[in-house]
């Protein structure tokens, strides 16, 4: 997996990946401080709007970017948008009102919408062997795992000296960190794809991504993920500070744990897709989310919640998170041409964060009215809502190219290149109701 960095600009890529979402841990923990330390137990309740925030701006921003981003220079897109992103990190530590938090995070995060697909969509041209790409996306997972684990120890290191404020300077200097790498490598850029409208350019992701039955599946799976995610996210802090009466390290290390147990499913998980399919592997993953938090629900019921406990379960969480999300860009590649990349990433991007943006307050509001339990059980339900989805909608039997005929197509269309019957993944003629879409 490793020796992917020979790779030049591939490793500069990771490495730009890392730093970034070092800093972005950093202001996670600091956000939840900053929350409680404003609302006291009601801070899921800010947590929660924060991250309606994030996700509104993800929903709104991804297509129009995945729209543009090949009709741009990529590198000198992502440069600017790591510049906007530290610019707005470095304000953080000034604010004063809950509203000010708002409308930075609206900013930081309209710019992560538009830098995070566009960076996905880049590592397929750079790396166009399946094989190599697949352990790439666990190199991926595991630089995501870094958030989750490494940036709640360092945080925890920090806050031993310095106030949690001055977190989000780490922030500022993971972006600035990041655009220096990406200024330093010359990236692929895909042929830009025909003409087209904006209206056509802006929902074409969204219509290759909802005319594709394993995508469809994937949505299943995004809604699981974020109904679990969510859980984590916005409530651990009320968990660690408020029901147990724990210090902010404590915070810190819980969320770490979350992240060792993604980190695992990440590292084993190429081996694990040598062998199996990608889709019973994130089926499970989505099995072992939705009963470790009915297991966490029933054990609270009985013994009450312990550190211990909670600890154990967020590992159990983090395993079957990286395992769903870690094989998804197995999914996006095999499913769009390369021009179509930027598009169908930044549907995923968008469609998958408006399943955060229906968990994130729901997790927050759930747990403010109802306590714990109940928030674990309607979260697991709905979680389970997402699996059975995706067992709906994503046949078991999903091969990569489907025979099919053009027989609507001109003799000089170049997807026919000599033959009128062949076998090959897409779907071109432009009155099919699912053009452009691998089947």
């Amino acid at each position: 997996m490793f020796a992917l960095l020979a790779d030049r600009t591939f490793r500069h890529l990771f490495l730009a990946q890392v730093v970034a979402l070092l800093g972005t841990g950093l202001a996670t923990v600091a956000l939840g401080l900053l929350a409680y330390d404003i609302a006291g137990d009601g801070a899921a309740m800010v947590l929660g709007t924060v991250f309606t925030i994030k996700m509104i701006a993800y929903v709104g921003i991804a297509p129009i970017a995945g729209a543009l981003a090949d009709r741009v220079n990529r590198r000198a897109l992502l440069v600017a948008l790591d510049i906007l992103r530290a610019g707005a990190a470095l304000c953080l530590p000034l604010v004063t009102q809950v509203w000010q938090v708002y409308v930075l995070i609206f900013v930081l995060q309209s710019a992560s919408a538009a830098f995070t697909p566009t960076f996905q969509a880049t590592i397929p041209d750079v790396l166009t062997d399946e094989e190599r790409y697949t352990r790439a996306l666990s190199l991926s997972r595991l630089a995501y795992d870094l958030e989750n684990i490494l940036s709640p120890l360092l945080a925890a290191l920090l806050l031993a000296v310095i106030s949690y404020d001055s977190l989000f300077l780490g922030t500022v200097a993971g972006f600035a960190a990041s655009a220096a790498l990406v200024v330093s490598v010359l990236l692929p850029s895909p042929q830009p794809s025909a003409p087209r409208g904006i209206y056509d350019r802006t929902t074409r992701g969204l219509r290759i991504y909802l005319g594709t039955p394993r995508l469809r599946g994937l949505l299943g799976l995004n809604l699981a993920v974020s109904g679990a995610g969510a859980m984590v996210l916005v409530n651990s802090v009320v968990l660690v500070r408020g029901q147990l009466g724990l210090g902010e390290s404590a915070l810190a290390w819980t969320m770490a744990a979350f992240g060792a147990g993604s980190m695992i499913a990440a590292l084993v998980l190429p081996r694990i897709l040598e062998h199996r399919a990608d889709r019973p592997v994130m089926l499970a993953g989505a099995c072992a989310m939705v009963a470790t938090l009915l297991a966490l629900a029933a054990a609270i019921t009985v013994t009450g919640l312990t550190w211990p406990l909670l600890l154990a379960a967020w590992l159990a969480v983090g395993l079957g998170y990286s395992t769903v999300l870690t094989p998804s860009g197995r999914l996006l590649r095999r499913s769009a041409h390369p021009e179509d990349r930027p598009a169908v990433f930044a549907a995923q991007f968008a469609l998958s964060h408006a399943c955060w943006l229906v968990t994130y307050p729901l997790a927050g509001w759930l747990m403010t009215a109802f306590g714990t339990v109940p928030a674990l059980v309607a979260l697991a339900a709905l979680a389970l809502l997402g699996l059975a989805a995706a067992m709906r909608l994503w046949p078991a039997a999903d091969p990569d190219t489907l025979e099919h005929i053009h027989d609507n197509l001109p003799l000089d269309h170049p997807h026919l290149q000599g033959h009128r019957r062949h076998a090959h993944s897409f779907v071109v003629d432009d009155n099919h109701p699912r053009w452009a879409t691998r089947l």
